[in-house]
């Protein structure tokens, strides 16, 4: 198993500098991660400094509360799929999804399907906030909407990924639709431990320690 290629190797803390980025994307050359996870205003230079190395580019959108609007999120996500993006990270509106308005949570998932236009899509869930009903709930809408990953978390709220959670999501979206563990995964243990439970993609800005069989000391 190449656990390098499952992870999205993270950096969306607010302080980070181009100098960081650089670091990023440099380590994911050398590791070939899956990806990159940067904020939406580092894409077009992570774009650039990674151009025909085989990692992607992923961003988040409507991060972290997800509290934008649909049409906001939508031109985020073009804005940055015109920058160099290959996946888009979404934050669902969590407030609508805990007050029962599945309808505004399907469309609102759709908003940014449509504007990718093929693009991946994962729907953060913020699960840390959420019953297991309303887990399983965002995680049926997230694929009714069209999206190609459910994601437990943003890294930025009370809590991040548990094998609990992950063995409930991947139970309800079934074998087609990606899995992804995110937040305090700092250890190839970690990793594992969530890879036997079902996830499919790690969000994780421990990259480099988990692949080197180190542990991260960062939250996401």
């Amino acid at each position: 198993m190449n656990i390098a290629k499952m992870i999205d190797h993270t950096a969306l803390k607010p302080e980070t500098t181009k100098e960081q980025i650089e670091k990023l994307t440099e380590e994911a050359k050398t590791y070939q991660f899956a990806s990159v996870c940067v904020n939406p205003t580092w894409v077009k230079f992570a774009s650039s400094q990674l151009a025909d190395s085989g990692v992607d580019i992923c961003t988040v959108i409507g991060f972290p509360l997800g509290a934008n609007t649909s049409s906001v999120k939508a031109f985020e996500t073009k804005d940055a799929i015109s920058n160099g993006a290959t996946e888009v990270d979404m934050v669902i509106n969590i407030g609508a999804l805990k007050e029962g308005n599945d309808a505004f949570v399907e469309q609102d998932i759709k908003a940014v399907v449509e504007a990718a236009d093929g693009t991946l899509v994962k729907v953060i869930i913020e699960t840390c906030l959420l019953t297991d009903e309303e887990k399983v709930r965002a995680c049926k809408l997230a694929v009714k909407a069209g999206a190609d990953f459910v994601k437990t978390s943003t890294g930025f709220s009370s809590g991040g990924a548990t094998v609990h959670d992950i063995k409930l999501m991947r139970e309800t979206v079934g074998p087609d639709t990606g899995v992804k563990a995110s937040g305090g995964i700092r250890t190839k243990e970690d990793v594992l431990k969530m890879i036997d439970a079902g996830a499919t993609r790690i969000g994780a800005s421990a990259g480099v320690a988990i692949v080197s069989g180190e542990a991260g000391t960062s939250d996401y």
